[in-house]
């Protein structure tokens, strides 16, 4: 078997950016698109659309309106499962086994609305409790991290300095705060994942994945930050063949504000 080609988009609304989606899948060619918030309710995802495209293989948890999560295949599954890190009962995540074995892994993060106190905002104290459930899911599941295991999603916190464009005036705005970034690690640490993106890229060098529609000009104003992550087991570090963030994307007409990232690994 090949390199297999894996790739991760917040779409911001399945149905509105279906042809985007086409777009992307015929220049990019993945063999697997882990898509969220989706924002459609699983009766109503169109799934024939993706069918067309050669993505027969279909794991979808959506809800009306609002959140939802799908893994869009080339490749067979084992099995399909998800679970329940959410305690407001929204659609975020869904995983995906695959024949050869590969675990893998979608997650919606809430995002945690605009106050980074979650005495005054119940909507970042949801937020931290999903990245808390998400350390003890695999914590609890430690003994696996051999085995091929693929975490992807928007996870809605950019955690490194040069992950946003500028560390010191977003250091109180929910996505980059202390404790949102403290409790990422703490979900890495709990496998000991791998952050793809910083194995291709240094640490030193500043890349996102998402602008704001707010800026006029996202290009030029440029303040981006990296809340779209592919992780791997460490069973996985090894596999890295190469990883994309498909920027150019933000500029297409009715672009959603995330971009897609992409690796691909030798599996």
């Amino acid at each position: 078997m090949g390199p297999v080609k894996i790739a991760t988009w917040n779409i911001n609304s399945v149905r509105l950016r279906a042809p985007l989606a086409a777009r992307f899948l015929r220049e990019h060619s993945p063999d697997v698109i882990c898509l969220q918030e989706t924002k459609v309710a699983d009766e109503l995802f169109p799934a024939d659309f993706f069918n067309k495209l050669g993505y027969v293989h279909q794991a979808i948890r959506g809800q009306k309106a609002y959140h939802g999560v799908a893994i869009l295949s080339r490749l067979p599954f084992k099995k399909t499962a998800a679970e329940d890190f959410c305690r407001e009962g929204h659609a975020r995540h869904v995983s995906a086994t695959f024949e050869n074995g590969v675990e893998l892994h979608d997650f919606y993060v809430p995002a945690g609305a605009d106050i980074p106190d979650p005495v005054v905002n119940p909507k970042f104290a949801h937020k931290l409790d999903f990245l808390r459930a998400m350390a003890r899911f695999f914590e609890k599941r430690k003994a696996n991290r051999s085995a091929p295991v693929v975490l992807v999603g928007d996870l809605n916190v950019a955690p490194l300095e040069n992950d946003v464009w500028s560390h010191k005036q977003l250091l109180d705005v929910v996505s980059h705060t202390p404790v949102e970034t403290n409790l990422l690690g703490e979900v890495k640490a709990a496998f000991e994942w791998c952050d793809v993106t910083r194995e291709f890229v240094p640490h030193t060098d500043k890349i996102y994945s998402w602008w704001s529609y707010r800026a006029a000009d996202w290009e030029a104003s440029d303040r981006g930050r990296r809340l779209d992550h592919i992780w791997v087991s460490p069973g996985l570090k090894g596999a890295l063949v190469s990883h994309t963030v498909a920027r150019k994307m933000r500029g297409w007409a009715k672009a959603s504000d995330h971009v897609p990232v992409i690796v691909e690994l030798k599996i």
